[in-house]
């Protein structure tokens, strides 16, 4: 089972605002322990959204917002990408993430599990998937 720890933006990160050394040196030590634990995937932070667009769809017209966005709870400042064995496993690790909160303050993450492919049965559209998947 894969799961998404999602960041929340908070007014330093949508400032560009980079994490002081000692918020990186506890993330680095989060990440190194899900390295060797064999459940990173990936992990990343997000430029502010200043930098970056939404595409608003209608039908079939679409229209490029430019950011910033304001509401900056419904933002996110970084991921992490974690395969687990259970939600429970989940869990445990995102209890142990750092407090995103540049200051110490009050930070937030949001735990999301992916859909795995297997989810969707086994129609012509699965198959491209899982042929890209395999590719890759």
């Amino acid at each position: 089972m894969r799961f998404l720890i999602v960041v929340k933006a908070t007014p330093a990160s949508e400032a560009g605002v980079m994490p002081p050394e000692p918020v990186l040196a506890e993330m680095a030590a989060y990440n190194e322990r899900l390295t060797r634990a064999g459940v990173l995937l990936d992990a990343a932070g997000l430029r502010p959204s200043a930098k970056g667009w939404r595409i608003r769809c209608a039908g079939r017209q679409r229209t490029v917002i430019d950011g910033p966005f304001a509401d900056t709870q419904h933002l996110i400042a970084g991921y992490t990408l974690i395969q687990a064995q259970s939600r429970a496993e989940a869990l445990e690790w995102s209890r142990r993430f750092p407090n995103p909160a540049f200051d110490g303050g009050n930070g937030e993450i949001e735990v999301r599990q992916l859909v795995e492919l297997e989810a969707f049965g086994l129609d012509a559209a699965v198959g491209r998937w899982r042929e890209l998947w395999i590719e890759r």
